[in-house]
């Protein structure tokens, strides 16, 4: 049996979005002014920037007091104590840490740089950061119950994000909210072409998928923050991305 074929479209047009924008009126539109009709299965993924943004995610750093603690690891680290006192605000722990870096775990359980914390792309410039959404399942279930309801056919969402790897350079795309798409898949126990039975294969489908978009989407100034994913077969159950998270006592390398 064959793979099913994929297609990744960037979806154009997306205005700058403002805390409180309705964020699923904003890709109907868009999706309508570039004649893309959404049909049964289809994936919609669409960037933790511009949902941080309709959620109003926007902090100002004039606004924050770091702490001692933050002033102490910003002087390790070189970075500014009003960031590092944000990574903390955000972070269940702060795992590794090298000039102009720290690694940390999020409260959302991802372990990635400065806590998800980013300046690139908000228009208050220097003076303001994004945060990672509160919680990018429930975003992502309520993206697709808007969208499913002027569609009228199932479709599946991933909320995407950038992160480093470990033993790697670069970044890839991250599924840190999922509606509709299968975050995890456990193949132990089927067999492999020669009949071997698989000990240990499982996979993130939507990590996958969520990797090809944001290749799709760009990484810097090509304001394309939703891409259309067709083939994927979404419209499953709503499975909460944080289901791949590894458990800390099986994590090898913290």
């Amino acid at each position: 049996m064959s793979a099913p074929a994929l297609s990744f479209t960037p979806v154009p047009g997306i205005p700058e979005v403002r805390p409180g924008d309705d964020l699923a009126a904003l890709l109907l539109a868009a999706l309508a002014r570039a004649g893309l009709a959404l049909a049964a299965g289809d994936v919609l993924a669409v960037t933790q920037k511009i949902v941080s943004k309709s959620e109003g995610r926007l902090c100002r750093l004039a606004d924050v007091t770091p702490s001692p603690r933050a002033v102490a690891l910003a002087a390790e680290t070189r970075k500014d104590p009003r960031i590092v006192e944000l990574i903390l605000r955000e972070s269940r722990e702060v795992v590794r840490t090298r000039p102009d870096l720290v690694i940390a775990e999020h409260r959302l359980g991802i372990v990635l740089a400065n806590a998800g914390i980013d300046r690139s792309n908000v228009a208050d410039g220097e003076d303001a950061v994004l945060l990672l959404p509160e919680d990018p399942d429930a975003t992502a279930a309520r993206l697709r119950a808007a969208l499913e309801r002027a569609a009228g056919v199932a479709l599946g969402v991933i909320i995407t994000d950038s992160v480093g790897r470990a033993w790697r350079r670069g970044t890839v795309g991250l599924a840190i909210g999922t509606a509709g798409v299968a975050p995890f898949e456990d193949l132990r126990g089927r067999t492999d072409m020669t009949g071997r039975v698989l000990q240990v294969s499982e996979i993130a489908p939507a990590d996958s998928l969520a990797a090809a978009a944001v290749l799709v989407m760009g990484e810097a100034a090509e304001a394309t923050p939703v891409v259309l994913v067709r083939g994927a077969g979404g419209g499953g159950p709503d499975v909460p991305a944080t289901t791949v998270l590894r458990p800390k006592a099986e994590d090898l390398f913290r």
